[in-house]
């Protein structure tokens, strides 16, 4: 088992994202890179197991506010810094199998996430 903290406040990808009619692209916010970039700040290096068994990965999100929050959108940002920092190999559902526990809670003075990575027995 792996239990770790990122004391950032989480954000979402999904619901950031910019649209450039110019190039007609669509990129992340500078929101959700700031957010990434802090995150991998804070954990590449430090749990670089580059994890490739089947894992659950129960993610505690402390909002700073009591706007609602797509959890799915939460998680799916969250496995994305976690691939990017080497902690998981990738976040397929061969992998990734399942996200039990994960919650949205409220903590205006202490944003963060509570991670705890277990593995499953297939």
């Amino acid at each position: 088992m792996l239990k770790f903290t990122i004391i950032v406040v989480p954000a979402t990808k999904k619901n950031s994202m910019q649209i450039s009619f110019k190039n007609r692209t669509v990129r992340q916010s500078e929101k959700y890179l700031q957010y990434e970039s802090d995150c991998l700040k804070l954990i590449t290096g430090q749990y670089k197991l580059h994890i490739s068994a089947p894992v659950n990965i129960k993610a505690l999100y402390f909002m700073p506010t009591h706007r609602r929050v797509d959890l799915t959108n939460l998680n799916s940002a969250l496995h994305d810094v976690l691939v990017k920092a080497g902690v998981i190999l990738d976040d397929n559902c061969n992998i990734v199998v399942s996200t039990d526990g994960s919650r949205v809670f409220y903590d205006k003075s202490h944003p963060r996430t509570e991670i705890e990575i277990t593995e499953v027995d297939q």
